[in-house]
């Protein structure tokens, strides 16, 4: 079976150096996503195609890629490449210590960067997973479904499979009613963390009605939501 592209997001608020890196990673057989700013990166990450890596640069205006990258650490752990146009030895340290799996200096020579990419995703053994397999029940990104035994599809709206996917691919961890909106919508959606609560009570009683467990998906008083099953990569 033909495994899926590793998708990379290239977050640089050079339009050249996003253009160019996505014309060399997509001729080595990629799939890539651009992203101007952090927070088109968190609506790229919060969408339901999951991210095997991250190519960030650190010097942007705004939120730079060193606070970017301490932030997404603290919630995901998508490996992440940092570059930057900056020589310093402080750079480097700085950014491995945030959470950065390697570092490049610009300017870099094309092949460099492709093997640093590779090599990164081999360590982390990065395929992009399309189904996961969640208490007896598949939930499938590609189709955007959740199927049960019988591979009938559960009733869910676009929005009620946003939050599920995000559970589960974050399953075990407490997230907060910002991060659920960042990562599914945005903040520019004018969703608001009421809507969250409402999204996800409406979200249980389907999953609970089709044969989910009753605390599937835990409340964490005064934090947020956490899914509270194992979750598998399915065949």
């Amino acid at each position: 079976m033909t495994r899926a592209a590793a998708k990379i997001l290239v977050v640089d608020d050079d339009d050249e150096i996003r253009s160019l890196l996505q014309v060399v990673l997509t001729r080595e057989g990629f799939e890539v996503s651009l992203a101007k700013d952090t927070a088109a990166a968190r609506r790229v990450l919060g969408s339901h195609n999951a991210v095997d890596l991250v190519i960030l640069d650190i010097m942007m205006p705004g939120e730079d890629g060193l606070t970017f990258c301490q932030r997404l650490r603290e919630s995901q752990d998508v490996p992440i490449l940092m570059v930057s146009a900056r020589s310093l030895s402080v750079d480097r340290s700085i950014g491995l210590e945030t959470g950065a799996d390697d570092y490049l200096p610009k300017p870099f020579e094309r092949r460099e960067l492709v093997a640093r990419v590779k090599a990164i995703l081999r360590r982390g053994g990065a395929t992009r997973r399309a189904k996961y397999l969640v208490g007896g029940f598949i939930v499938d990104r590609d189709r955007r479904a959740v199927l049960d035994g019988r591979g009938s599809v559960l009733p869910l709206t676009a929005g009620e499979f946003d939050l599920l996917g995000c559970l589960v691919e974050r399953a075990g961890r407490t997230l907060s009613r910002d991060q659920l909106i960042d990562w599914t919508r945005g903040r520019s959606s004018d969703v608001f963390d009421r809507n969250i609560d409402v999204q996800i009570s409406r979200l249980r009683k389907k999953l609970v009605d089709a044969g989910f467990p009753e605390d599937a998906i835990k409340t964490v008083r005064n934090a947020g939501y956490l899914l509270a099953l194992p979750v598998e990569e399915a065949p």
